[in-house]
């Protein structure tokens, strides 16, 4: 943008100076606006500021609803819903490889069948929740306890909020959270079959398709059948399901066949998740970074 010349003369008020820098700041970030398709690196394809704004709107709409049902909840604030979502696979003092080793992604390895109020250790689910709701929750007899868990997330007590938007799928939502997230979210996020825009227009780059066929024939001489390295937990979710019938048995109360069958899920998920990390920072990660950089590059220049 080029602002004409000021004449040393002339006199220039305070608002028509704030209007021409906001007109040039306003050129600025046009300029450099990247394309709607393109413009959100974090969940959903949001923005920072959007993915704030989402998270501030759910947790509000959540305590409101939770309040008609007859319980307290007390709305998360954007760092507690982030330490949620970032606490996947993460333990203090331990790296993410580490953590793998151990419990591959942490799914059947920590299966305890708990509310994720009372899981005392790993739990993304309590973590997002916030600690003034884990006590409310504790406060609550057992009968109460479970009511409330169906009030707050219907049938499917591991899919909190934090959970679902870490993994981009709410299809397991219910109860007051699902109704929140409704509100918040489109139709098309809301669906199973939802693929971050983002994710898609890497997926489309013929570099990624000859990544994904070294990537394929890698798993296979391994044992494993996955095309796609965002295949593999989620079918380690689908196992778990199955088995634990919804995640609905806690591991107390197992049979000995079902034990056993955890044990098998859990081997399972540590070879197959730590194929999976191997791939991924050998043959996906410098490829998928790349195509990004060269992706919001051009956004930039154009």
């Amino acid at each position: 943008m080029k602002l004409e010349p000021i004449h040393p003369k002339r006199h220039i008020t305070p608002s028509a100076i704030l209007l021409l820098v906001c007109t040039a700041l306003a050129a600025v970030s046009s300029a450099h606006a990247l394309p709607a398709e393109q413009a959100g690196t974090e969940e959903f394809g949001m923005t920072p500021r959007q993915l704030v704004q989402a998270i501030e709107k759910v947790e509000a709409a959540i305590e409101k609803c939770m309040r008609v049902q007859g319980f307290q909840y007390i709305a998360a604030d954007y760092d507690t819903a982030r330490k949620g979502m970032t606490s996947d696979k993460q333990l203090p003092g331990v790296s993410e490889a580490e953590f793998i080793e151990k419990y591959g992604s942490g799914v059947s390895t920590l299966y305890t069948g708990l509310a994720p109020q009372l899981v005392d250790g790993y739990s993304p689910g309590r973590v997002g929740l916030g600690e003034r709701n884990v006590q409310i929750f504790k406060g609550l007899g057992a009968a109460d306890q479970v009511s409330y868990n169906r009030a707050l997330l219907g049938a499917n007590t591991d899919a909190t909020f934090a959970v679902t938007l870490e993994r981009e799928n709410f299809s397991r939502t219910g109860g007051c959270t699902r109704k929140a997230v409704e509100q918040v979210f489109t139709p098309k996020q809301m669906a199973s079959t939802y693929y971050n825009p983002k994710d898609a227009l890497v997926n489309k780059d013929p570099r990624i398709k000859a990544v994904l066929r070294k990537y394929a024939i890698e798993m296979r001489k391994a044992g494993f059948d996955y095309s796609h390295p965002d295949d593999v937990a989620p079918d380690i979710h689908k196992r778990l399901n199955a088995l634990t019938q919804e995640r609905t048995i806690p591991v107390s109360k197992m049979s000995p066949d079902q034990l056993k069958a955890l044990r098998e899920l859990q081997d399972f998920e540590r070879r197959v998740t730590k194929k999976n990390f191997e791939l991924r920072e050998k043959l996906w990660d410098p490829v998928e970074a790349q195509i990004e950089r060269e992706m919001f590059a051009r956004s930039v220049t154009k």
